[in-house]
């Protein structure tokens, strides 16, 4: 079960406005990253639904991080039906996202009132996806949907619309800037924050510090 709403997710989406996103098939890696990030100052994680067992690795990082990263919302990303979607809110993930918009899902999380931001290409499924429940609709692949400019375009007709993109995303001053100026709810970052060092081994403590520059700069430009 949820630890937490989707109210709760929705406004903390806004509060921090950047979620980690991320996934590797080895669990003490995972939590390093999760850790990793926890420090740096994210209170929402988005693990990707990725290879063989991944709900298995799931289950276990989420109570974890539990114990270790109390504040942290441990949610589930590239979710495309909704048999997985109940799967991973039995394993009590606190919010679901996927690249697609997909009307089973939308019904299974709102049974159970736990967050579900579907990907989204078009006005037209913006409008659905709201009106299947969606507080937070995700923009995905978010650069090449448009950018910072299909943000701004939607936000014109759809003032109300709280978007996210994943996709295009970077932690640096001027790709930030152009999509929270855009108007956008949060931002989803993956491989661009999950340093590695020369080995090919994760650099923890620089996606720590990575991690904090980029809530830094959300906060200085808000």
């Amino acid at each position: 079960m949820a630890r937490f709403t989707r109210i709760e997710v929705a406004l903390k989406m806004k509060e921090t406005g950047m979620i980690p996103v991320f996934f590797h098939k080895d669990i003490e890696v995972c939590k390093q990253v999760v850790k990793a990030c926890y420090n740096g100052g994210a209170r929402l994680f988005e693990f990707v639904n990725r290879g063989d067992y991944a709900h298995e690795i799931f289950a276990e990082l989420n109570k974890w991080a539990a114990k270790e990263c109390p504040e942290m919302m441990m949610g589930v990303g590239s979710v495309i039906d909704a048999g997985t979607t109940s799967l991973y809110i039995q394993l009590g993930a606190n919010f679901v996202v996927s690249p697609i918009l997909n009307a089973e899902m939308a019904k299974v999380c709102n049974r159970r009132k736990v967050a579900w931001s579907p990907g989204c290409g078009s006005l037209t499924e913006i409008s659905y996806a709201e009106e299947l429940g969606a507080e937070v609709v995700k923009i995905f692949p978010g650069a090449q949907v448009g950018g910072p400019e299909f943000v701004k375009a939607v936000k014109g007709p759809f003032p109300w619309s709280s978007i996210m993109p994943t996709g295009g995303v970077k932690p640096d001053e001027e790709n930030l800037k152009a999509w929270f100026d855009a108007g956008v709810h949060c931002v989803g970052m993956g491989s661009q924050l999950m340093i590695k060092k020369a080995d090919g081994s994760f650099d923890y403590e620089a996606i720590e510090k990575a991690t904090a520059k980029a809530f830094e700069i959300i906060k200085k430009l808000r």
